[in-house]
């Protein structure tokens, strides 16, 4: 896969599962120092699915899946570092958000890759990625990458 890139965005617009390990490698090479990353999609689109490629370029050790139910899962790396999935989905209001402490894990200076990121937008650092994915078709998805701030 080559992006079209510019220093801080990439497309990658036309993306199936075979291809998703080099591309989760190509984003985590474009996010350099940025630490936190939000995702956004439709519900099925491959949030989670990406979130899972991004943990293994990092050289996570866990099973991961999906933190519907508990908002935020930490994962070990095989250099001991941490990794944080957040599923906001759920989430009630922005406060909630806070009360877990949310900001802490984002000034962390761990990755910390969030899906539903609109409910704690005011809680996100000045400088932050996003990857957007739009389904193409059954097979294969449009895969947006850009830092903010």
């Amino acid at each position: 896969m080559h992006p079209d890139v510019n220093v801080r965005s990439a497309v990658f617009p036309h993306v199936s599962l075979a291809d998703l390990e080099k591309v989760a490698g190509e984003l985590i090479g474009l996010m350099g120092h940025v630490r936190v990353c939000i995702l956004t999609g439709e519900m099925g689109s491959g949030k989670t699915t990406l979130v899972k490629a991004l943990g293994n370029t990092l050289g996570v050790d866990d099973t991961m899946s999906s933190p519907t139910f508990s908002l935020v899962n930490e994962y070990h790396t095989h250099s001991d570092n941490k990794i944080y999935h957040f599923d906001l989905y759920r989430l009630k209001s922005e406060r909630e958000a806070f009360d877990i402490g949310v900001e802490e894990y984002f000034y962390s200076g761990n990755f910390c890759f969030v899906e539903w990121p609109e409910k704690v937008s005011a809680l996100l650092p000045d400088t932050y990625a996003e990857i957007k994915i739009e389904v193409v078709d059954s097979a294969h998805r449009k895969i947006e990458f850009l830092i903010h701030g």
